[in-house]
């Protein structure tokens, strides 16, 4: 999965779920799950030990929005992103966190940005700045939902700078960090069933036969 890549033009949105599509955005869903819960816990440790973080601490949300980005590159499936991002969200809460159920809205609202970026593009395109942008829209998603839930009493310029702080977040731990998890794993050949990996492979079978003939 090169850096401007996109898909063929018949789109794998086109496309219905399949098995391995649907197992693959569970798994995705689990596993960042489980690194949720463990972020949350550092989260915690973090904002206790710096108050003064003040909107800064909106920094510290992007890890929160990876797997829908990853899933959503990936699997490339309408749906695929809020699905592993809500599962992600609903694995960290039955493991146990300070937010308790309310994650799931959060990751439903999380996961629906990152679809929007990629319904934009009609899922065709799946490069690393249609990846940021998902990460940017899904922080703004949850910057609007916490603002009415736990950042009531702060000021217009507080939730501001928070939500700046948090999309910087989105773009670069999520979006960009993402989308280096999905190009890693569609170079290492272990989604080689998937649209991102098959994409991958032809690229690799292209520069090998691109060497052969250079030789």
């Amino acid at each position: 999965m090169s850096t401007d890549t996109s898909i063929h033009p018949a789109s794998a949105a086109a496309a219905s779920w399949r098995t391995i599509d649907l197992m693959t955005a569970t798994v995705i869903g689990v596993a960042f799950g489980v690194a949720y819960w463990g972020w949350s816990s550092a989260y915690t440790a973090l904002d206790a030990a710096a108050p003064a973080l003040g909107p800064a601490k909106g920094l510290l949300g992007g890890p929160w929005l990876i797997a829908g980005v990853v899933a959503g590159l990936v699997v490339r499936r309408p749906g695929a992103a809020v699905l592993a991002e809500t599962l992600a969200a609903a694995v960290s809460g039955i493991m146990g966190t300070q937010w308790g159920s309310s994650v799931l809205l959060s990751g439903l609202l999380q996961g629906l940005g990152v679809e929007l970026a990629l319904a934009f593009f009609l899922y065709r395109s799946f490069r690393v700045w249609v990846a940021a942008l998902g990460g940017a829209l899904a922080a703004a998603f949850e910057t609007l939902y916490e603002w009415d839930i736990y950042w009531q009493a702060m000021s217009t310029t507080w939730k501001l700078g928070y939500l700046g702080c948090f999309v910087v977040s989105g773009v670069l731990v999520a979006g960009v960090g993402g989308w280096a998890i999905a190009r890693a794993l569609a170079a290492s050949g272990a989604i080689d069933a998937l649209p991102a990996g098959r994409e991958a492979a032809e690229d690799r079978a292209g520069r090998e036969a691109a060497d052969d003939r250079a030789e």
